[in-house]
């Protein structure tokens, strides 16, 4: 009988525990948990890491799950209930709105992307499953960051880069957006990350009432936006977004919101 492969198996637990426990881990929380020497575990680590199958925080030195695990493919996806409670959501939600739909999570000071469902129409488009989108000024990101504590911490201490000439940097001025976000229910970003392009996303939340992710819509801002008024997204739009987002939330047990 084949004996198994001593750092495959501790490569594993690393892994799980990573899965199962605080949001980041310590090295010393690492090894104590899996009785390894520290230098062992961090070899073990530093491995993980050049593949991308686990992240460390710069400022804390803390390790977790790395975004590589998504892009593997669906088979690990399919198991993660948001995505599996949202798909038939999301596909409805393209379907209606005639946009690409996203649906998006906080990860990294970021917003990782772990569905998308595509435009219903003939163009070429590029799937962004395992994609990433900053906090500050997609709408994805906003909507995490009103809503869930860990995000707004994350995205005020994130680095808030200028993409266009409409990006809100200023510390003041992105909490009074985040407070219009929590207000009407959804975040816009109308050109702020991307030239031509808008996007609408509304909460997803669980059946503690937390936040668990954000689901949106992405286009162009001539199809997004009222022609009558700069700026304006279509309300019917708007409404779909909401609409989803609610629908995910019951799956998850949120109940009515």
């Amino acid at each position: 009988m084949a004996r198994n492969i001593q750092s495959l198996e501790r490569a594993a637990a690393m892994l799980r525990l990573l899965a199962g426990g605080e949001r980041r881990l310590g090295l010393s929380d690492i090894a104590s948990s899996l009785d390894l020497a520290k230098g062992t575990a961090h070899g073990i680590l530093r491995t993980l890491q050049a593949e991308g199958f686990v992240e460390q925080d710069e400022a804390s030195g803390r390790y977790q799950l790395g975004a590589e695990l998504l892009r593997l493919g669906t088979t690990y996806l399919d198991v993660h209930e948001l995505r599996a409670r949202a798909l038939v959501w999301t596909d409805d939600l393209a379907r209606s709105s005639g946009e690409s739909v996203y649906l998006g999570v906080l990860h990294q000071q970021g917003v990782l992307i772990v569905h998308h469902v595509f435009r219903p129409d003939d163009s070429r488009q590029v799937l962004e499953i395992g994609a990433m989108q900053p906090l500050h000024c997609t709408a994805l990101g906003k909507v995490l960051s009103a809503y869930d504590p860990v995000a707004h911490s994350e995205a005020l201490e994130s680095d808030r880069k200028a993409f266009t000439e409409r990006t809100v940097c200023d510390l003041e001025d992105f909490e009074q957006l985040l407070d219009v976000t929590r207000a009407r229910g959804y975040a816009a970003d109308v050109e702020e990350t991307w030239e031509g392009v808008a996007s609408i996303a509304a909460p997803i939340h669980d059946r503690r009432r937390m936040p668990v992710g954000a689901v949106g819509i992405t286009g162009a801002v001539e199809r997004l936006c009222r022609p009558d008024e700069e700026g304006a997204l279509r309300p019917e739009l708007v409404a779909a977004v909401r609409d989803c987002a609610r629908a995910v939330s019951r799956d998850l047990g949120a109940g009515r919101f």
